[in-house]
């Protein structure tokens, strides 16, 4: 499979260079001196339309066989990028649970200092530690939350 897939990747560069060297290699439809001022041989919406050359041919070739091998690797690249549409979801989901951290007590209940306890990835409590309170409005030069300051 992976050799039809790089031969089909080699036919497609391939057909893209030829193609865009038969499209330069052709001349406009309104090369003439005319041309170039608007006229046109007739009186047809896409003007004058001459027998078809070898090189036109060569194009509406090219130009079947680029749009195949186009539609075949767009095809081939969709049915083989795996389970889901997007990266985010062909990413495999990481999950680690959630340190458990107690309410604080609330500042002069019994038993303190309102403090935290540290638990590691088994829930097993590692470290205890007081929590840092600031001082109550009005004191230690605090001004009071009704007072304002001018």
């Amino acid at each position: 499979m992976a050799v039809l897939i790089t031969l089909l990747y080699i036919v497609h560069v391939l057909v893209c260079a030829f193609l865009v060297i038969v499209v330069l290699l052709q001349s406009g439809k309104a090369a003439d001196l005319a041309g170039a001022f608007g006229g046109m041989g007739s009186q047809t919406a896409f003007g004058p339309r001459g027998s078809a050359t070898l090189l036109s041919k060569a194009t509406t070739v090219a130009a079947c066989v680029f749009m195949v091998t186009s539609l075949t690797l767009a095809i081939i690249a969709t049915r083989s990028s795996g389970q889901g549409s997007t990266v985010l979801e062909r990413q495999p989901v990481k999950t680690a649970p959630a340190p458990t951290v107690p309410a604080p007590a609330a500042p002069g209940a019994p038993g303190g200092q309102p403090s935290v306890t540290l638990y590691d990835e088994q829930g097993r409590p590692v470290k205890t530690m007081p929590l840092p309170m600031p001082p109550p409005p009005g004191q230690k030069g605090q001004p009071a939350p009704s007072e304002k300051k001018k």
